[in-house]
């Protein structure tokens, strides 16, 4: 059987359900898939999808480092860029730059210092 990669899922380290959500959620418009806690006083793992891409948001110590980049290959970057200006958001407006590899990127920072770079390829 030949080997066949299907997803990569990261995870997010967190320090506050409550930005978390504001951010991942309100701001750019995933869904919440589900959360979990062993006890009411455990730390929080909560998993948020859009479109397919999903991510892990964790309160958990041992779960991954503030400060990771990701980027996320899409089509529509415009269109994600104009959706995001139009909420407003307090916090971070993103703007879009074309890189020198043949890429337009959209670059955001969460709370926590995360890194989502959204990269949309240049047909050349």
């Amino acid at each position: 059987m030949a080997v066949r990669f299907e997803s990569i899922v990261p995870t997010f380290r967190i320090f506050s359900v409550e930005k978390a959500r504001e951010f991942y959620l309100d701001f750019l418009g995933f869904k919440l898939d589900w959360e979990h806690r062993f006890d009411d006083n455990a730390p929080l793992l909560m998993r948020v999808s859009r479109d397919g891409m999903v991510f892990y948001l964790s309160e958990h110590h041992g779960d991954g480092s503030p400060g990771i980049h990701v980027t996320v290959y899409l089509t529509g970057l415009d269109d994600l860029h104009a959706e995001l200006t139009a909420k407003k958001y307090r916090y971070y407006r993103p703007g879009i730059e074309t890189m020198p590899w043949n890429v337009r990127t959209m670059g955001v920072i969460d709370p926590f210092g995360n890194r989502i770079f959204f990269s949309e390829r240049i047909n050349k």
